[in-house]
C-alpha cells in the first residue's frame, strides 16, 4: 500500500517551516516538499532586521536553515522535490511530483511566491546578463557601476541601500511619486548620498549589446521618453504567487492568490494555505510564521475530527 501522510507542505520557507514544525511537535506524520532550499525568497536577503529575537538583524541565508533544523530536529520529514500537478482521489490529495507521487490526508500550501517581472523588451533578453532580482547574490558584479533599481516598496529600497555598497551610483525607478516602504528605510534611503529618486518614471526597455547597457525611460506624466546608462537594473515590482498547479481545484483571486478563511482553511476540506500564497497576506515574515501555526492547528483538527467550518470550538489534539 501507498505509503499516506497525515499532512504534507508545499514549501520550504518560514510559513511552510513552521507549519512543519507544529505537525512535527504533534507526532504527525508529516512531510514537507521544497523544490530549492531551505528558506524560500528568504535566502535574497542579507540582513532581516525585523524578526523578532535577533536584535542584530540576521541573513536569510543563516535563517532558511536554522529553519529546517528547528523542524527536523522534531521530527519533519523534508524532501527536495517539484510539485506539478494535485488530484483529489475522495478524501486523499495525490501530488505528483518530479521526484514521484506523494499522498497526504491535508495538505498546506506554503509554496511562496516569485519576482513579478515587467514585461518590457530587454527583460527576459538580459536575464544574468545585468537583469536581476537579488543584490545581495549579484551586486559585487557591479562595482563602480551605476544601476537602477525599479520599485518603491521595502524590498527595492532594501536591496538599493545594499547595492550602494558596490555600484558607483543608485538610480530608484518608481512610477509615483511616493513610496510605499517602511518610513526607517525611506529615511536611510535619502541620506544616503550614492541613492537618488527618479519619480514618476516607468521602464519602456533595456537595451545593450552582451549585457545590460542603458534602459529606455519615461515620464508618466509628460509622455516624454529618456535614456539612463547602467550596468544592471534590479527588479522589484512585487510578487507572483506560486499556484499554477492548483488552478481549477481551489478557489483564486484575481492576482492567483488562494482564497482562505481565518484559519487558513480553502474551500476544499484538508487543503489550507499559509504565507504570501494566500490572499490577504501581509507578506511578512512573522505573519507568514503565524500562517504556518494556524494552518498546522487547523489541519490537526481536521485530521482527529474530520470538521471543515469556522468556528470557536478547537480543541487541539494530536494526530491519530
Amino acid at each position: 500500500m501507498t505509503h499516506i501522510y497525515d499532512i504534507v507542505i508545499i514549501g520550504g520557507g518560514v510559513a511552510g517551516f513552521t507549519a512543519g514544525l507544529y505537525a512535527a511537535r504533534d507526532r504527525c506524520r508529516a512531510l514537507l516538499l521544497e523544490r530549492f532550499a531551505a528558506g524560500g525568497q528568504v535566502l535574497n536577503c542579507e540582513h532581516i532586521e525585523n524578526y523578532p529575537g535577533f536584535p542584530d538583524g540576521i541573513a536569510g541565508y543563516t535563517l532558511g536553515p536554522l529553519l529546517q533544523q528547528h523542524a527536523t530536529k522534531l521530527g519533519l520529514a523534508v524532501q527536495l522535490a517539484e510539485v506539478q500537478a494535485l488530484h483529489l482521489e475522495e478524501t486523499v490529495k495525490v501530488l505528483q511530483t518530479d521526484s514521484g507521487e506523494v499522498r497526504t490526508k491535508a495538505l498546506i500550501v506554503a509554496s511562496g511566491s516569485r519576482f513579478a517581472t515587467l514585461g518590457i523588451p530587454g527583460e527576459e533578453e538580459f536575464l544574468g546578463k545585468g537583469v536581476s532580482h537579488c543584490a545581495a547574490c549579484d551586486g559585487a558584479f557591479f562595482s563602480d557601476h551605476p544601476v537602477a533599481v525599479i520599485g518603491g516598496g521595502d524590498a527595492a529600497l532594501d536591496e538599493a541601500l545594499l547595492l550602494t555598497r558596490y555600484a558607483s551610483h543608485v538610480t530608484v525607478i518608481h512610477r509615483r511619486d511616493t513610496l510605499r516602504a517602511c518610513q526607517l528605510l525611506q529615511e536611510r534611503a535619502r541620506a544616503t548620498q550614492k541613492l537618488t529618486f527618479r519619480w514618476n518614471t516607468v521602464v519602456r526597455a533595456i537595451e545593450g549589446n552582451e549585457r545590460v547597457q542603458r534602459i529606455l525611460l519615461e515620464d508618466v506624466k509628460t509622455g516624454q521618453q529618456t535614456s539612463m546608462n547602467v550596468a544592471a537594473v534590479f527588479i522589484y515590482i512585487g510578487l507572483k504567487p506560486n499556484t499554477e498547479f492548483l488552478r481549477h481545484l481551489v478557489p483564486l483571486n484575481e492576482r492567483g492568490q488562494i482564497v482562505t478563511d481565518l484559519w487558513m482553511r480553502t474551500a476544499i476540506p484538508g487543503i489550507l494555505a499559509a504565507g504570501d500564497v494566500r490572499h490577504e497576506s501581509a507578506r511578512q515574515l512573522i505573519t507568514a510564521a503565524g500562517d504556518g501555526a494556524t494552518a498546522a492547528l487547523a489541519a490537526i483538527r481536521y485530521l482527529r475530527t474530520g470538521e471543515w467550518h469556522a468556528g470557536n470550538d478547537y480543541v487541539f489534539s494530536r494526530c491519530q
